[in-house]
């Protein structure tokens, strides 16, 4: 079976709000809890009702979300730790994984009784958070460097049923030292013992010019590692996928394939030895 832990203490400063969602709570300054993103990403053609992406992709989607729901809070639940956090990354920049991270979220968040948290940890890029248009929006780097932050007073609600966003928050020039801290480790564990509950999808930083992205791969219980189909070299993605732990559940979506459109085509299978697979 798959596992992996983490055993890290908690950091009583990196608490979450019992009810972050709380329309009741005051968050701090001018934070907004609350973002309208229904007609932005039907305008963008993303995984909404009213868009309209082909539904050759949207049944893409479906295939690659159904493993990962089903580590996360199905059959195979108990095989994989942490099952419903899950990182999505790539090898280099470019390769489509803030698309994916944005539908794959959207598509989730479609199924019943499945609410999906998005959060934008490319804090240098803020790739989910510009396609969201919440690249001015505090977030997580903004609870990353201020003990009087938590998740919850970053946490937006949406109108979008069962979408829940985290942005990634002001610009920081430490931003990979952040992401490989301490705090941000505890902020993940405290996420998996809270959030047993919802799916929370991590949009992460390219592993390769981002090493410390392999941090984050060994706190969460999924990797979905995007390649852009026939640009990628084989060589760049056998190194970035060297960098995540051997017993992560790991599955490789091939984007932008067959050369019919920039985003038409997925694939979604399994890395590792033969008995992951299984």
């Amino acid at each position: 079976s798959i596992n992996t832990t983490n055993n890290n203490e908690l950091d009583n400063s990196a608490s979450i709000k019992e009810d972050p969602e709380s329309v009741n709570s005051e968050p701090h300054g001018n934070i907004k809890n609350k973002a309208k993103l229904l007609d932005r990403l039907i305008a963008a053609n993303m995984l909404v009702p009213g868009s309209s992406l082909g539904q050759n992709i949207k049944d893409d989607y479906r295939r690659i979300k159904r493993p990962l729901v089903s580590n996360a809070c199905g059959r195979n639940k108990l095989m994989v730790d942490r099952g419903n956090l899950i990182l999505v990354t790539s090898s280099v920049p470019g390769e489509g994984k803030s698309y994916t991270s944005v539908n794959l979220a959207l598509s989730i968040s479609q199924e019943m009784n499945n609410t999906v948290l998005l959060i934008d940890c490319d804090m240098a890029k803020q790739g989910a958070s510009r396609m969201l248009g919440l690249e001015n929006v505090a977030g997580l780097v903004d609870v990353l460097e201020s003990d009087d932050l938590t998740l919850g007073d970053v946490l937006l609600q949406t109108d979008i049923p069962n979408f829940r966003v985290i942005s990634a928050g002001k610009q920081n020039e430490y931003i990979t030292e952040l992401l490989a801290s301490q705090r941000m480790s505890d902020l993940v564990n405290e996420i998996a013992s809270r959030y047993t509950d919802r799916i929370i999808i991590f949009d992460g930083p390219p592993m390769l010019p981002t090493p410390q992205t392999k941090v984050l791969a060994g706190l969460v219980g999924q990797v979905v590692f995007v390649v852009e189909a026939g640009k990628t070299p084989q060589s760049l993605v056998e190194e970035a996928l060297e960098m995540i732990p051997e017993d992560q559940a790991t599955g490789l979506v091939m984007n932008k394939n067959e050369g019919l459109s920039r985003r038409v085509g997925y694939y979604y299978g399994y890395y590792g030895s033969e008995d992951d697979k299984s």
